[in-house]
C-alpha cells in the first residue's frame, strides 16, 4: 500500500502522516505550501495544487500511489457562503480532477466529508440516510460525494466526520476543544450556543479509521465520529470540568441570534454501528482524549 495524502499540513493530514510513520506505511504527504509538520521528512513531502489538473496528473503519475486520502478542503462554513466560487473550486472541482485522475490510474480515492451534508432534523444519522444540505459548504460536499459515487469504475470511500479536534503544528485554524480550553483558562467572557448538537471527533481516531479503510480494502460510505452527541455548550462544560476551570464567564446563546451567513444543522451525530463492525472502530470519549492533548 502506498498512500498519497492531500492537505498534509492540516490537523488530520498531520495525524495520518504520524500514523504512516508509526506503522511504516509508504506515503507521500502533499499540501499547498511548505511542509509545516516537523515529523514529516522532507523527502516524502511535495507541494501539490489540487486545483491544477495537470499538476495532479504529474504528481500522481510520478508517485503512483495505491490510495489517495483527500483531506484538503475549504471548511470555513461562513467563508464558503460568502465566497461560493472559491468553495466550488476547492470542494467540487478539485475533487472531480483528483477522482478522475485516480479513476484513470486505478487508484482508490478516499474523500473526507461532513455531518453538514444532513439538515440536522433527524440525527443521529446512518450512512444510508439521505443528505439534505443547508449551506454552500454543505452542498459542495454533497456534490463532491456524488462525483466519486458516479465515476464509473472508480474505487472509492467516503468518510464523513464531525467537529475534529486535537493538537497539530502551525495549523491555519484552531478547533473547538483547544479554543475552549484556552479561552476558559484566560477567563474570557464566552457566549456558546446550546441548540446545536454534535459528536466531537478526536483526530487520532479519525486518522486511524481513514488508514484502516485503506488497509482493509473497504469501499463505500463510513461515518466516523466521537461516541457522544452533545450541545456545543455541553462540550465546553466538559472541557471546563476536566481542567477544573470556571464556567462563570460562559453564557448560553441561541443560534438564531448569531446572524451567521451559513445555516447550520441543529442536531447531527452519527450511528457508528458500521464503523464498529467493519473496521473495529472504538472512539475515545472526550475525557480520555483530554489527557492526551
Amino acid at each position: 500500500m502506498k498512500l498519497l495524502i492531500t492537505g498534509s499540513n492540516g490537523l488530520l493530514g498531520q495525524k495520518i502522516v504520524d500514523l504512516c510513520l508509526a506503522k511504516q506505511i509508504e506515503f507521500l504527504a502533499t499540501s499547498s505550501g511548505a511542509n509545516r509538520n516537523s515529523k514529516c521528512p522532507e523527502q516524502v513531502y511535495e507541494v501539490l495544487d489540487i486545483t491544477d489538473e495537470e499538476h495532479i496528473q504529474t504528481v500522481l503519475g510520478q508517485y503512483q500511489p495505491t490510495h489517495v486520502i483527500h483531506t484538503a478542503a475549504m471548511t470555513n462554513v461562513d467563508q464558503c457562503e460568502l465566497h461560493p466560487e472559491a468553495c466550488d473550486l476547492v470542494n467540487r472541482q478539485a475533487v472531480l480532477m483528483l477522482a478522475k485522475c485516480c479513476q484513470k490510474q486505478g487508484i482508490h480515492f478516499q474523500l473526507l466529508s461532513t455531518d453538514f451534508v444532513f439538515d440536522g432534523l433527524a440525527g443521529p444519522y446512518a450512512e444510508t440516510d439521505q443528505p439534505n444540505p443547508l449551506s454552500v459548504y454543505a452542498r459542495s460536499k454533497v456534490e463532491g460525494e456524488n462525483i466519486v459515487r458516479q465515476l464509473e469504475g472508480l474505487s472509492y470511500s467516503i468518510v464523513r466526520t464531525i467537529i475534529v479536534y486535537g493538537r497539530g503544528e502551525q495549523l491555519s485554524r484552531s478547533n473547538l476543544i483547544i479554543w475552549a480550553k484556552e479561552a476558559l483558562e484566560k477567563g474570557e467572557p464566552l457566549q456558546i450556543v446550546d441548540d446545536q448538537f454534535r459528536a466531537p471527533t478526536w483526530v487520532n481516531d479519525l486518522a486511524w479509521a481513514c488508514v484502516r479503510i485503506c488497509e482493509l480494502g473497504q469501499t463505500g460510505v463510513f461515518h466516523i465520529a466521537g461516541p457522544e452527541t452533545l450541545s456545543i455548550y455541553q462540550i465546553v462544560e466538559r472541557v471546563a470540568a476536566y481542567y477544573q476551570l470556571s464556567m462563570l464567564p460562559v453564557s448560553k446563546l441561541s443560534s438564531s441570534t448569531l446572524k451567521q451567513p451559513a445555516k447550520r444543522p441543529p442536531h447531527t451525530g452519527f450511528i457508528l454501528d458500521k464503523a464498529r463492525e467493519v473496521l473495529g472502530y472504538e472512539p475515545h470519549t472526550l475525557e480520555q482524549t483530554f489527557a492526551l492533548l
